[in-house]
């Protein structure tokens, strides 16, 4: 029943209906019911939907005012996360096998663009049921239309009765029955007409109901009878109110989707406010108004139809300009109170934001059609963080850029404030876009004396540079960090500090990036900075994982996972889940991982090109090589290469790469070695020791010739001991011991995989397979970093000369041929990912396998 309305008021009569409406859906995949507004469709479909033995989910158009914002409409009715691309396939992809009823209420007045998305998604899902509300039919093949009939006149009478809240006399009053049958069974008449119950007479308010119904049967020609009926219920309860009240409801129009009493006392600022809260009481009890009290703060809201009467009288008085010019002023003034909490507590400012949001795009689209716009800008420029992490983000970049049209030429803070902004929501929305407006934001900002705005921008600024140049948006991080501490900006700071961390992750300095990252998290969590505390948390736990600590990795992961998903974000849960199905893996609790990929899976099947979710596809690809299932995992590692997310590519596609190298190894062999050269290459280029560690691994596993795939397999471990990547030594060890085994030398392989049997309990990986053996255990003996060093200490007594260039290992050819160019130690070490003193080691080797005391000497001897 997932946002199915609750009933505030009891539900009367209209059984047979009822079983009507429950023969058509149980027959027809498509029922509509259809009838004049204030007939009682959406009360009936509220029902239906309770009764119903599907699944029901529930979604309203009424507050919609454009007809694009339809399929948003209905894919946020699911639950379902923010789509960069093609909602309406995501969820169809969501939908698929699924036995469900959606109920769309209120089609009316966007009709063709409701049709539409009825249309595809039954086309789309075979197991659906879709039952409409609306005054006109959708015309789509197979509909069923469901006229909604008058309430007959004894279930008239019970509902006048149980509004007036008489037990009673009402229901045995002939009057009563008599007004309900000149009101011809529309329940909103009825209602209206029960509120006056309390100060009119059962005989005057029949009396009313002549005189006004006369009026409108004499009313403009062609207008059909059945409106000209309600029309005659609202213009009769019109009439019957004091001027005030009249005012008071015309004005009252201009809110969507309902109001909190400040708004109304704010809107109505010329009036007192204990007044406007005495209106509102009144027009509650003439059911002109509902009242939600389950909330902290009531909320109002008019039935849709009663609005838009509303709304027509207050065009009529010629006010309607004057009075929605107040509504922005309210809505500016309500975005700008609640600023401080973006700083303090943006969960409290999101759902804050989150409950007036309708009214804020209503303003905002009002200012922006004005002469002067400068209002609607200025409300434009206060929900850029609302964008950022809801759904609704590709509407807020479309109302950011019209207003930084209107805007074009302006050198202004304002200016500066919206173009940071759309830089904001581009984040998000259009991550992978290239370069973005954040750098123009900067100048803007910096030029015209904006500081917040240009730290925030510099900060987005290096997130455009991010997957381009690592230590050009390092530096830039490092810039913005400093703006943020000058100026107490506690976001631009721990942002900033996420940045570098990311940048220390990519690169493979997990101490330092845990450092950071875990700095930046102090910051942020605490102030509901949730969409780059997931990120962080998730990256965290790939870090500390890598240290070879799974059991606190799977806890992170998990956190990051619990900070995304109240966002509803597709880039940021995406990622969590991500971080947690990869270290499940690694644990080997595969269900685990699986159930933490799956509910995405939906969202990328079937839709393309798939929204931007690092590292997804290739995720899915490897859960699928473990289970050996080649072919789907080929599948998804493939979609990861055509759907690199642009500029992304370069950085995010490698590790697709190197999974397509094993799973094609056995069926094409080239064709997986040239994946694995390209990841490699990456490796050097971007300078990610982990990821060229990755792809010596996949060399080894793909060579055929004992000495190279053990020389592959050695670089991989040289890299991965120097930056600490502990759960990759253990691999790398583990083929190192299955090599060392066919060479015949058992007692290495034994004593091998005795040590990674230690790592493998210390670290929280599963237990490998194998019998347990005496060298196998003496090789428990060994802590990790022990073990490393026996496997090159094997290596070298078992497999090179003693001397000559035949003796240099592969590493140490590497530091030879740079000092040979005239590199420096720092130099070498940069290019080679490895530490000075490390450099210095292998350099220190070369120099006695090669009989030299120095470089000079080093460059003077021949190669054989």
């Amino acid at each position: 029943m997932d946002g199915v309305p609750l009933e505030l008021t009891g539900f009367i009569g209209r059984g047979e209906e009822l079983r009507a409406i429950g023969a058509a859906l149980g027959s027809a995949r498509l029922v509509s019911l259809v009838g004049p507004g204030g007939c009682g469709k959406t009360r009936l479909a509220i029902r239906a939907a309770r009764d119903a033995d599907e699944d029901a989910y529930w979604a309203d158009l009424s507050a919609l005012g454009d007809p694009a914002a339809v399929a948003e409409a209905v894919v946020a009715a699911f639950g379902v996360l923010r789509a960069d691309r093609d909602p309406m396939g995501v969820l169809a992809s969501q939908l698929a096998g699924r036995r469900i009823l959606l109920c769309v209420d209120n089609c009316e007045h966007v009709l063709e663009a409701a049709a539409d998305v009825v249309g595809e998604l039954l086309r789309s899902c075979p197991q659906l049921t879709v039952l409409c509300t609306s005054r006109e039919a959708l015309r789509l093949p197979g509909e069923v239309v469901w006229r909604v009939p008058p309430m007959n006149r004894e279930d008239s009478v019970r509902l006048f009765a149980a509004r007036a809240g008489d037990l009673g006399g009402a229901a045995e009053d002939p009057v009563i029955a008599t007004a309900c049958a000149r009101m011809e069974g529309m329940p909103l008449a009825v209602e209206l007409a029960a509120a006056w119950s309390g100060v009119l007479s059962p005989q005057e308010i029949l009396d009313g109901l002549d005189d006004r119904f006369r009026l409108l049967v004499r009313g403009p020609h062609g207008v059909a009878a059945r409106h000209q009926t309600l029309a005659a219920s609202m213009e009769w309860s019109h009439g019957l109110l004091e001027e005030s009240e009249r005012l008071l409801l015309q004005r009252l129009s201009v809110f969507r989707g309902g109001f909190a009493a400040s708004a109304a006392q704010a809107l109505c600022a010329d009036e007192e406010p204990l007044g406007v809260l005495e209106g509102l009481r009144r027009l509650v009890e003439k059911s002109l108004l509902t009242a939600d009290t389950g909330g902290a703060v009531t909320r109002f809201r008019m039935l849709e139809t009663v609005r838009e009467f509303a709304e027509q009288r207050l065009v009529e008085a010629g006010a309607s300009e004057a009075v929605r010019d107040r509504h922005l002023a309210a809505c500016l003034s309500l975005a700008r109170s609640l600023r401080p909490l973006i700083d303090t507590d943006k969960d409290a400012w999101r759902s804050a934001v989150s409950g007036e949001y309708e009214n804020l795009h209503a303003a905002i689209d009002w200012g922006l059609s004005r002469d002067d716009p400068s209002g609607g800008r200025s409300l434009a420029a206060e929900l850029p963080w609302f964008w950022h992490s809801s759904r609704r983000g590709r509407e807020g970049l479309a109302l950011l850029r019209k207003a930084l049209a209107l805007g074009d030429g302006e050198r202004t803070p304002l200016q500066a404030r919206l173009l940071t902004g759309l830089a904001l929501v581009a984040d998000t929305n259009e991550p992978t876009a290239g370069a973005g407006p954040a750098a123009e934001a900067f100048a803007l900002a910096e030029e015209v004396g904006e500081p917040r705005s240009a730290a925030l921008a510099l900060a987005l600024a290096a997130i455009d540079r991010f997957y381009d140049d690592l230590d050009a948006a390092r530096d830039l991080a490092a810039d913005a960090r400093e703006r943020g501490v000058r100026l107490g900006d506690g976001f631009v700071r721990d942002s900033a500090d996420v940045l570098t961390g990311i940048v220390c992750h990519m690169r493979d300095d997990h101490g330092q990036a845990a450092a950071l990252l875990e700095a930046g998290l102090r910051g942020l969590v605490p102030r509901g900075d949730r969409e780059v505390a997931s990120t962080a948390c998730g990256l965290l736990a790939i870090s500390v994982a890598h240290g070879g600590d799974l059991h606190r990795a799977v806890e992170l992961a998990r956190e990051a996972l619990a900070l995304a998903e109240p966002l509803g974000d597709y880039h940021r849960v995406g990622a969590a889940r991500v971080a947690l199905a990869t270290v499940e893996l690694w644990a080997g609790r595969r269900e685990n991982a699986w159930a933490a990929v799956t509910p995405m899976i939906r969202v990328v099947e079937g839709v393309e090109p798939p929204p931007f979710m690092p590292g997804f596809c290739s995720c899915v690809g490897e859960l699928h090589l473990d289970a050996g299932d080649i072919a789907q995992a080929v599948g998804w590692f493939e979609r990861d290469l055509v759907n690199p997310g642009g500029a992304a590519g370069r950085l995010l596609t490698p590790q697709s790469r190197l999974g397509l190298a094993r799973a094609l190894a056995r069926s094409d062999g080239a064709a997986a070695a040239e994946h694995a050269a390209v990841a490699m290459r990456a490796g050097r280029e971007l300078g990610m020791p982990g990821l060229l560690a990755d792809a010596f691994e996949v060399t080894g596993l793909l060579e055929t010739d004992r000495k190279r795939a053990e020389d592959a397999h050695h670089e991989a471990l040289a890299l991965r001991a120097e930056h600490g990547l502990r759960l990759g030594c253990v691999r790398s060890l583990e083929h190192l011991a299955g090599l060392a085994a066919a060479a015949g030398s058992d007692v290495e392989s034994a004593r091998i995989l005795g040590a990674c049997d230690r790592a493998r309990e210390e670290f929280g990986l599963p237990a490998a397979e194998g019998d347990s053996t005496p060298e196998r255990e003496k090789g428990r003996s060994m802590a990790l970093e022990e073990a490393v060093a026996y496997a090159r200490r094997a290596r070298g007594s078992r497999a090179r000369p003693s001397s000559g260039w035949a003796s240099l290992t592969p590493t140490e050819l590497s530091v030879v041929e740079l000092a040979v160019t005239g590199m420096t130690n720092p130099e070498i070490a940069g290019k080679l990912f490895m530490s000075r003193a490390t450099v210095k080691t292998h350099l220190s080797h070369a120099y006695a396998k090669l009989g030299v005391a120095n470089r000079t000497q080093l460059g003077t001897v021949e190669r054989g």
